[in-house]
């Protein structure tokens, strides 16, 4: 794929963030402009919620030059992807591979579902699953 950039987030049922990560080229745009593009877009994923049945939403909002994808699984946690290249099969590989990802971490007694995903172990795999379907 070509050189872009992305921008990742799981957002927790009380719109909490609960992990996020950037991928690809980081370019001069800030950080908190991503956050505030992925967070103004959770109301268009709940109002496409009552029209979809599936987890996997597709693009939901753009921004400028920016795509944002949404994945909500059957717990109301949304994994929410910012973009610029549209590649609708690679993305939802991604959600999919994500999601069993964060189930498994959910499984860990350790863990509380409430608080943001600290674990080191969790943000290497995100990131190769990032290289394998995204860059």
């Amino acid at each position: 794929m070509s050189a872009t950039t992305y921008y990742f987030a799981i957002v927790g049922s009380a719109d909490s963030p609960l992990y996020e990560a950037d991928f690809g080229v980081q370019r001069t745009e800030n950080k908190h402009l991503h956050q505030f593009v992925v967070h103004a877009a959770l109301d268009l994923v709940e109002d496409a919620l009552f029209a979809n049945t599936a987890c996997y939403l597709k693009a939901v909002d753009s921004y400028n030059d920016w795509i944002v994808s949404a994945y909500v699984t059957p717990s109301n946690v949304r994994l929410m992807l910012l973009h610029e290249v549209k590649s609708e099969e690679a993305i939802r590989s991604f959600f999919v591979d994500c999601h069993e990802l964060f189930v498994k971490t959910l499984m860990n007694p350790f863990y509380d579902p409430s608080t943001p995903i600290q674990s080191q172990a969790f943000d290497t795999k995100v990131h190769s699953l990032a290289k394998k379907y995204l860059l």
